[in-house]
């Protein structure tokens, strides 16, 4: 077969930073969309958010999601707002995640416009939110769910196949046929040894991948994350300290459960009160136990897992914590601690040296969480300068992602080498790292591209 004139590939965001998902398909008239998220992280990122789509979403014909982290799904609110009128089409747990995670992120980003009013911290007369609850309940009516394995016609002459990627519920490889060509976004791809989470399918091969590269230039600790975890907490909270562990809602949250559980039920570290503060953790983790053909855990243990959190869900129960004393454990969103109940807990236990904060995953550049991660001990909350005394330990065992190892190996796999990789979605020294290994290791035709770059397929 040959490609369709104008079959191209748009990388629209999450090249030259591990945020902002986009890539657009065009095969003849036909447009899709892979992915919508936010950026997040740097200023300058978080400003290209509020810059016009780079196409009009009019003309877009559908959008495929491959998961619901809000890098790669969260701007789909202000793209309904803004035109696009077609199918939303992704796994029933990614639809369940995201009608979750959309309207929260609806709701921080008019708290965040509402609070910059009330305190006068922004530099705009009048700000206002990204989208609003109303732009998010229209973006889900436009859901529509399909099963792994199951190949479907998106839209015209574009076929989508979603293939199990871990990471977490619902998360998905996307392997598209389009104009006599295949090509395989890896989505965000779990780990082979993830506690929680099954491991990704191996590479089935196609013309075009490409791959995400969030941990592309290091390899995972090879130590189980109950090893790394067991020390820390048994530390501080033996010194009577309070554990703030900001976490995503979805997939951290749910696998530091299990972990504590165990650590608890084998006496490994003291019995003390456990918080889940976020309603969407709490919502989330009873849609992880519905799904469990898509992990690990069997239903005693999830039950047990859930049973040990005091599950916090209004306002006023997450303001009565931080009166509250250790020793104690709370984890509360977000994990990169950009907004939501993390930080009303971090102003209030972190000046305490008795204390301590647990970063629990991934944090991207220009985030708090990495501003604490490398060493900074005062943090912008809320307009004003809090300095952090509590302990900072950033963990090293817990992430959701494919290291580089991993990466490469899941390549291996492939029957025939694609005549093209493209390796996005990671920070610029970790794209550029596995670009070079799987250069020099498996011999393809590989590349970063440019932002906003087109290619023709």
């Amino acid at each position: 077969m040959s490609s369709t004139p104008g079959s191209r590939l748009h990388f629209l965001g999450a090249t030259g930073t591990v945020t902002g998902s986009r890539y657009l398909l065009e095969s003849g008239e036909t447009r899709v969309l892979v992915d919508c998220g936010l950026f997040q992280g740097y200023k300058e990122l978080r400003e290209r958010n509020r810059e016009e789509f780079p196409v009009d979403p009019r003309t877009i014909d559908a959008v495929v999601l491959s998961h619901a982290h809000l890098d790669h799904s969260g701007y789909l609110p202000a793209l309904v707002r803004d035109g696009f009128a077609g199918n939303i089409v992704t796994t029933e747990g990614t639809a369940e995640l995201c009608s979750l995670l959309l309207p929260d992120s609806a709701h921080l980003l008019e708290e965040e416009a509402e609070r910059a009013v009330r305190k006068g911290y922004s530099k705009h007369a009048h700000p206002l939110p990204l989208y609003n609850a109303d732009d998010a309940e229209l973006a889900l009516s436009r859901f529509r769910t399909v099963g792994f394995d199951s190949r479907v016609e998106v839209a015209p002459g574009v076929n989508v196949t979603f293939v199990p990627a871990g990471h977490i519920l619902g998360a998905s490889q996307l392997h598209i046929e389009l104009g006599g060509k295949t090509v395989h976004f890896t989505g965000d791809l779990g780990r082979v040894d993830d506690p929680l989470m099954l491991p990704p399918r191996e590479f089935v091969g196609a013309d075009v991948l490409v791959t995400e590269s969030t941990y592309g230039d290091r390899s995972h600790p090879n130590h189980d994350p109950m090893a790394e975890l067991q020390p820390v907490l048994s530390r501080v909270l033996g010194r009577g300290g309070v554990v703030v562990i900001p976490a995503f809602a979805v997939g951290r949250s749910q696998a530091l459960l299990l972990h504590i559980s165990r650590l608890m039920q084998n006496g490994s570290i003291p019995t003390v009160p456990v918080y889940l503060n976020s309603p969407m953790a709490v919502n989330a983790t009873h849609m992880y136990e519905a799904h469990r053909e898509e992990h690990r855990v069997d239903g005693d243990e999830f039950v047990q897992m859930y049973n040990i959190a005091h599950l916090v869900r209004t306002v006023e129960e997450s303001k009565q914590l931080n009166e509250r004393h250790g020793p104690m454990i709370i984890i509360a969103a977000s994990g990169m601690m950009t907004g939501g109940r993390i930080l009303h807990h971090v102003v209030a236990f972190g000046q305490d040296e008795k204390n301590a904060i647990l970063l629990s995953g991934y944090q991207a550049g220009g985030t708090r969480g990495a501003f604490l991660a490398a060493g900074e001990r005062s943090l912008r909350i809320f307009g004003a300068d809090v300095p952090i005394r509590a302990e900072v330990i950033a963990l090293q065992s817990m992430s959701g992602h494919a290291d580089a190892d991993q990466l490469i190996e899941w390549m291996r796999h492939a029957p025939t080498p694609p005549s093209r990789t493209y390796v996005t979605h990671g920070e610029p020294a970790a794209s550029d790292r596995l670009r070079l290994r799987i250069e020099t290791e498996l011999h393809w035709n590989v590349r970063v591209p440019h932002p906003g770059e087109a290619v023709s397929l």
